[in-house]
């Protein structure tokens, strides 16, 4: 019995007019007012999502000076922090066997990425203050239960607000594209906050001087910029997933950001305390022990992201092959429809 339909349009065996009954559809002036304000609510409500992130934006900007987003030195430190990330965001988007994502798509969600980052610095903000009495247990609380599903939830909403809803967005692995490029974005902002925050604009030469500016932030931030794309590809691969299983959507991008959110806390929680040991162990300066880390720690979930991707890629290519009549699609779900392995169950 299919719980989806009203009992009176499982037992129609006479065609019957269901409208207005059992079922809907557009009919009169009047349903078509409804269809159109509800296209102007949603609509709205995306609109507002944008501008109050781009008020929030130039506020922070405004806040550091107009100089921020002119310097020449600021922007290459900005572009030298981010390519590590970049390399990994490329990655995930040739590691796409369907249809390549336009352009147009891409950058609509770096720069919508960019913006509802604002959201996670407010919130951040505001909240931390309530943590910081609790010490140590109280950052770690502040990680898990603030910092990691918000930062997750504002990159996947930078997904959700243009790329999903587009019909090339045709396949789970395009979730997992989109949200790589959405932590991209996001680790550009953040980058951008935290150099300007550590580096005085004025003193700035250009040159490779400037590299070691502000305690070699640039070099730092670079560090971090990879896991922002390795979380939220995760959490994308999920809402992409979602998408083409609507009956189980809810749950299914739930768990996407549940795995995001935890990889990302525990990166926060372990970076500082594991930095201390390898470097007390081994005798290595602060930041080559914190490389040692960093590569060990996204090295290891980078590889398991890889490992999905990559099983989506045989899937596909096997449903190419198999004869089965849908070519890519096969039996009309795609490769999705192949029994879910969870990497973080093996």
């Amino acid at each position: 019995m299919d719980s989806r339909s009203d009992p009176i349009q499982r037992a129609d065996d006479e065609g019957r007019d269901l409208y207005d009954v059992a079922t809907w559809e557009e009919r009169t002036s009047l349903d078509g007012l409804s269809v159109a304000l509800y296209w102007l609510l949603t609509r709205s409500a995306k609109a507002l999502v944008v501008l109050l992130a781009g008020i929030i934006l130039l506020a922070i900007f405004g806040s550091f000076g107009a100089g921020l987003l002119v310097d020449r030195t600021m922007a290459a430190l900005l572009a030298l922090s981010a390519i590590p990330a970049f390399g990994l965001a490329v990655y995930v988007y040739a590691s796409d066997v369907t249809t390549g994502e336009p352009l147009s798509l891409l950058v609509a969600t770096f720069l919508l990425s960019v913006l509802t980052a604002t959201f996670a610095a407010v919130l951040n903000g505001f909240a931390r203050p309530f943590f910081e009495p609790l010490g140590f247990l109280g950052l770690v609380l502040f990680f898990f239960v603030i910092v990691g599903p918000i930062e997750e939830t504002v990159k996947l909403l930078a997904v959700r607000l243009y790329a999903y809803n587009d019909a090339r967005f045709d396949a789970v692995i395009d979730g997992a594209v989109y949200g790589a490029i959405a932590g991209l974005g996001f680790a550009v902002i953040e980058n951008l906050l935290y150099i300007a925050q550590n580096v005085d604009i004025g003193e700035l030469a250009f040159g490779l001087a400037a590299l070691g500016a502000g305690d070699g932030i640039a070099a730092l931030r670079a560090l971090a910029g990879p896991g922002h794309v390795v979380y939220s590809a995760f959490a994308g691969y999920y809402l992409g997933l979602a998408k083409f299983n609507p009956e189980n959507r809810g749950p299914i991008v739930i768990k996407g950001l549940v795995i995001a959110a935890t990889i990302h806390a525990l990166y926060n929680t372990l970076v500082g305390p594991a930095t201390v040991v390898i470097s007390s162990v081994s005798g290595l300066p602060q930041i080559p022990a914190l490389f040692v880390f960093v590569v060990v720690f996204q090295g290891a979930f980078g590889y398991l992201l890889v490992r999905k991707l990559r099983r989506y890629r045989d899937v596909y290519l096997a449903t190419r092959g198999d004869g089965s009549g849908g070519g890519a699609t096969g039996d009309g779900r795609g490769p999705e429809a192949a029994p879910e392995r969870d990497e973080f169950e093996e």
